[in-house]
């Protein structure tokens, strides 16, 4: 019973030891449990005494083994490779170097302060480590302190469990305590962790360790309760629904609040959840005549627009042809007509480091004009590009100058000039590499693009 105190003791003198820094950072705290082994012979002193490492490990002559649960030890990283530890340990003396003796009581509590050899063998499996420190032995009663030394390897079998083998030189400081060898066997259990946030997560499995979460979330918050975590929530300080990700719908028209601009009354999701009575896509707040369709460019009231295209006869400039709003009722420029317009504007031609037209440009002007007069009511800049071979401000001359040239071209060939603007971007914005010579070939280039 008094040895069971004194290895009861141990363990509470090491889980009392708190304020070390938190085996790793991840796995700070380390528990072996084994059986140990006490051999009195290799200890330097003379007969029946052998020298130091003399038959080493001829357990059957020399060592003390009770193989029952026998050590229990504790330790917790310290850092940078350190750990410090409290053992306790009990056995029972019958071989005393060559000698016989009845059987004796043992029990030692020590303290160690261990190296880890890890890194040196870049292994996740096998951990050789030193140790130094120091305790106090009791045989039959009788005490004394040593200093000890210690090797030892641990084999992980995966992060947290693992088998330990160690072996202590303990040296007494007392003539009636003799120096000896310590073997110790037993299973390794790694645990515990730091917790920046506090929230029962340690922060090796904590996805968010800096803010306090729940265990569902991986350490995650979900700060308005409504199980979705404020990471994949768009409205996490209000209760929503998952179909909306986390985000409500007071009124169930399927519109979440955020983005309904009538959250208290039921209306189409086409409308940003606003009701539409008479369906002709004006709000009912905007409609001006709510039960009759008509037109959103006369407030949801009846007007004739022959083409169908949006815009009232009275303020379509293509009438009979079915065109955009933004375009005053003609047909707008579409992303095909853009990219062929300026497939034909990359190969006008000038002559070098001059503004000037070449002849041969003639035929792709042409095939340019006659896209700019199939949209009337279309307006277009004309951009000028250079390489960035020679001066920026050279080159950013040059790309007004030529741009000015191509729309001076077009107002000539009857393109309305109000329908056209020139601006030069000089070298500012390549669509290639300046370091080849087709890539500067490609950044030489007059864009014609539709204003917006």
């Amino acid at each position: 019973m008094k040895n069971l105190s004194r290895l009861l003791f141990a363990m509470l003198l090491v889980l009392g030891y708190s304020n070390v820094n938190a085996q790793d950072e991840n796995n700070p705290w380390q528990i072996t449990i084994g059986a140990n082994a006490v051999d009195f012979y290799p200890t330097g002193e003379n007969a029946p005494l052998g020298d130091t490492f003399d038959e080493f490990f001829n357990a059957e002559d020399h060592w003390n083994i009770l193989p029952s649960l026998s050590t229990i030890s504790v330790s917790k990283y310290i850092g940078d490779g350190f750990t410090f530890g409290v053992a306790g340990s009990l056995n029972k003396i019958d071989k005393w170097g060559d000698a016989s003796v009845d059987d004796l009581s043992y029990y030692a509590v020590d303290g160690t302060i261990k190296y880890s050899l890890q890194n040196l063998f870049n292994s996740n499996t096998f951990e050789p480590y030193l140790g130094a420190g120091g305790g106090y032995t009791w045989v039959d009663e009788v005490g004394a302190g040593t200093i000890n030394g210690t090797l030892g390897l641990n084999v992980w079998f995966n992060e947290n469990i693992g088998l330990t083998l160690q072996s202590a030189y303990k040296h007494a400081f007392e003539d009636y305590l003799q120096t000896h060898f310590q073997h110790t066997v037993g299973i390794s259990i790694k645990f515990g962790g730091a917790d920046t946030d506090g929230d029962g997560i340690y922060d090796k499995d904590d996805a968010c360790p800096d803010v306090a979460g729940l265990e569902a979330f991986n350490g995650c918050p979900d700060t308005d309760g409504d199980g979705i975590e404020d990471s994949k929530d768009s409205c996490p300080n209000e209760a929503g629904l998952a179909e909306f990700n986390g985000c409500p719908d007071a009124d169930g028209d399927g519109v979440a609040d955020k983005d309904d601009n009538c959250p208290t009354v039921a209306g189409l999701k086409a409308l940003a959840g606003c009701p539409d009575a008479d369906g002709d896509g004006v709000t009912d707040a905007d409609d001006s005549c709510v039960n009759t369709a008509g037109p959103a460019a006369n407030k949801g009231c009846p007007w004739p627009d022959t083409d169908g295209d949006g815009v009232l006869d009275k303020d379509d400039n293509c009438v009979d042809v079915k065109g955009t709003v933004a375009n005053n009722g003609c047909p707008e420029v579409s992303d095909e007509v853009q990219k062929q317009l300026n497939e034909y504007a990359k190969t006008i031609l000038f002559d070098t480091g001059k503004s000037t037209i070449k002849t041969q440009s003639a035929a792709v002007l042409g095939d340019i004009i006659k896209i700019l007069k199939e949209y009337p009511n279309s307006k277009f800049t004309v951009e000028g590009h250079t390489d960035s071979v020679g001066s920026e401000k050279l080159n950013q001359r040059l790309s007004d100058s030529r741009a000015n040239s191509v729309k001076e071209y077009l107002v000539k060939n009857g393109i309305d000039a109000f329908r056209l603007s020139a601006l030069g971007y000089g070298e500012s914005k390549p669509i290639d590499s300046n370091k080849t010579r087709k890539g500067r070939a490609n950044n030489r280039r007059v864009e014609i693009n539709l204003a917006k």
